[in-house]
């Protein structure tokens, strides 16, 4: 115990108090997320749907690409021995089905994930608020248009797709959340914990 004590001093206070901040948060919305959003899927289906009409309004409306809608659908899949209902929603090209968004790239752990940073750095509350309302928005509408890039792809440049998919596209989400957070922390400093205005 002494060894663990011993370590513990050793890691500076600011560095501390943030990843105690962090775990709290962590497991607070894990609890939250289990009981009252898992068995329902409320918000994921509301953020998945929203993610997919978006991308399809963009597509008919700001594209030379037309004939796009969205729907929201039911499947069924085996997991653990036990069959599941799995809402997601589809994105349609004349009646096809072009893209796939399930309840996993809506971008709500990124969201979240990205909230949770905020919370935990020492700032004021209404800088936090403002970087949480700016920052959500501006991943939401980075993940709609990783939506239009994917159908973009699978449209005109099929032999792209699954690299933008499972690469590209997550690099630049990513890029843009720690973007964010590096110019949300250049006016913190964490030996005092004070925020010049």
């Amino acid at each position: 115990m002494t060894k663990f004590n011993s370590l513990k001093n050793q890691v500076p206070l600011p560095v501390r108090l943030f990843l105690g901040k962090a775990l709290l948060f962590f497991i607070v919305w894990k609890i939250i997320y289990g009981v009252f959003f898992f068995n329902s899927n409320t918000l994921d289906n509301v953020l998945t749907t929203h993610v997919a009409e978006s991308s399809t309004f963009i597509l008919n409306n700001f594209t030379s690409m037309s004939g796009f809608t969205s729907k929201s659908e039911i499947s069924t899949e085996v997991f653990g021995g036990e069959l599941n209902e799995i809402k997601h929603s589809g994105i349609y090209h004349n009646g096809y089905r072009v893209l796939y968004i399930a309840d996993a790239c809506n971008g709500l752990e990124l969201i979240v994930l990205y909230i949770g940073f905020i919370i935990c750095m020492p700032s004021k509350i209404l800088r936090k608020i403002l970087y949480i309302v700016i920052g959500v928005l501006l991943l939401d509408f980075i993940n709609i248009l990783r939506c239009v890039g994917l159908i973009y792809l699978r449209e005109y440049f099929h032999a792209y797709f699954q690299f933008a998919h499972h690469y590209l596209f997550k690099l630049v989400v990513y890029s843009a959340t720690f973007i964010i957070w590096i110019y949300y922390t250049r006016k913190i400093h964490l030996k005092n914990e004070s925020i010049p205005v």
